[in-house]
């Protein structure tokens, strides 16, 4: 199972927060040395910028994004007789976990040519929202959630890596999703079956309480609420299938017998699966 499935999986539990949205135009001789506390995402509508990270230097030229990483020091300047760039500042979640887009190489300059329909699309709804538009903040968020998506996919289909972080220096991390893909792996090939938490701690090589914490900082959720929305999620598809009794569903997601089952679903979905698809 690649790392990135985690999005389909635990897309209930992605937020995205917009702190600012802004387009502002520099002379050449602009010049600044910043670090920001949160994702910052350029749109470069003309003009070319010189960026310095790591003593690493990387060109950006209009119709290009920018990406920045949290808390990680650039130095920008302008090349052209001036840059105009529109930018956004926001945070990007997954349950708790409020930086689980450090874990990729994202942070960088991305070609327009990988987003160009994302990047129409945010850039029309951020028009809107210039002039206040009536929900054009919630739409400005759902196609940055939009671009971003189609970033991380980008990734993941090996079409794009961020140079930003290729040359950092490795920063020791707490918890990461490598150490972790065996346990997803075995969890994805024993649906069916019983789970338990120490089960899945040995096989980590950690103590169960401290699997749960390390779980739960590199995830956001914990162990159990991963199996739990992963079972809810199948349980979706297969009821939408309606090619399975609600007895053989139990039995193919783990469950000792029809009626445990539906409690969990109910609990989830707020109706029993006899009702959710009529």
């Amino acid at each position: 199972m690649s790392s990135l499935t985690i999005f389909n999986e635990l897309a209930e539990h992605v937020m995205l927060h917009i702190f600012a949205s802004r387009e502002v135009i520099h002379p050449l001789g602009w010049f600044e040395n910043k670090q920001h506390v949160d994702y910052d995402l350029w749109y470069l509508h003309e003009g070319k910028i010189e960026i310095v990270i790591h003593d690493q230097v990387h060109l950006a030229s209009g119709g290009d994004l920018v990406l920045f990483s949290p808390k990680v020091a650039y130095t920008a300047r302008n090349l052209d007789a001036s840059c105009r760039f529109t930018y956004t500042h926001f945070d990007f979640g997954l349950g708790n976990h409020h930086r689980i887009l450090e874990h990729f190489e994202l942070a960088g300059v991305i070609g327009s040519s990988l987003v160009q329909e994302e990047i129409r699309l945010f850039l029309e709804t951020y028009e809107q929202y210039k002039r206040e538009a009536p929900m054009s903040g919630i739409r400005l968020k759902g196609c940055l959630t939009i671009l971003i998506a189609k970033i991380i996919e980008c990734y993941g289909h090996g079409e794009y890596r961020g140079g930003f972080t290729s040359h950092a220096p490795r920063r020791k991390r707490s918890a990461n999703l490598e150490t972790l893909q065996p346990v997803f792996d075995f969890i994805h090939e024993r649906l069916h079956q019983p789970l338990r938490i120490g089960e899945l701690a040995e096989l980590a090589g950690m103590s169960e309480k401290y699997f749960i914490n390390y779980f739960k900082q590199a995830l956001g959720v914990t162990p159990g609420l991963y199996i739990y929305q992963l079972k809810m999620n199948h349980a979706r598809e297969l009821l939408y299938s309606k090619r399975y009794t609600i007895q053989q569903i139990a039995g193919m997601l783990g469950y000792p017998d029809p009626f445990s089952f539906s409690k969990s679903f109910k609990k989830y979905y707020k109706v029993p699966p006899s009702q959710f698809v009529l």
